[in-house]
């Protein structure tokens, strides 16, 4: 995949930064359930989680962001979730623990990057690199999913 990331980058974490604020302002908190799945997955802060619900995954305005995240398969039928730090998006019918775990699992990444921009400089080049399911992030979060 050919990326020019030093001008998607900032578009990616304005985007990301943006999206993960109005997550924070009009999604919910984890269940109880949902809470200890955090925990298991490493998450220091899972009061902060919120979750948004909706028909369909979020689309950057910006041309060549959505080009990116077209390309690298975000926008796949197989795509339920989204996290952008302590915000997960899901897309209807899909919040169960098993997906529920692995944004989880990302809460957790970004917790250990400790940002979103900090996440993103880390995470487009392996998706760049490997591709989406191949990205070792990506590989970790499935890798620690649960479905109880």
């Amino acid at each position: 995949m050919q990326v020019n990331l030093d001008s998607l980058l900032p578009k990616a974490i304005a985007w990301a930064e943006s999206y993960s604020e109005l997550i924070r302002r009009c999604g919910e908190p984890l269940t109880e359930r949902e809470t200890e799945l955090a925990i298991r997955m490493g998450v220091s802060n899972p009061q902060k989680i919120r979750i948004l619900l909706g028909p369909e995954f979020p689309r950057p305005e910006d041309p060549d962001l959505f080009n990116f995240v077209d390309l690298a398969g975000f926008y796949k039928p197989s795509m339920h979730g989204l996290t952008l730090g302590h915000s997960i998006f899901i897309r209807d019918g899909y919040r169960a623990n098993r997906l529920v775990s692995h944004e989880c699992r990302h809460v957790y990444q970004y917790e250990q990057y400790g940002s979103i921009a900090a996440f993103l400089r880390i995470y487009l080049p392996q998706i760049i690199e490997h591709g989406y399911s191949q990205a070792p992030l990506e590989i970790d979060a499935y890798a620690s999913e649960v479905d109880t």
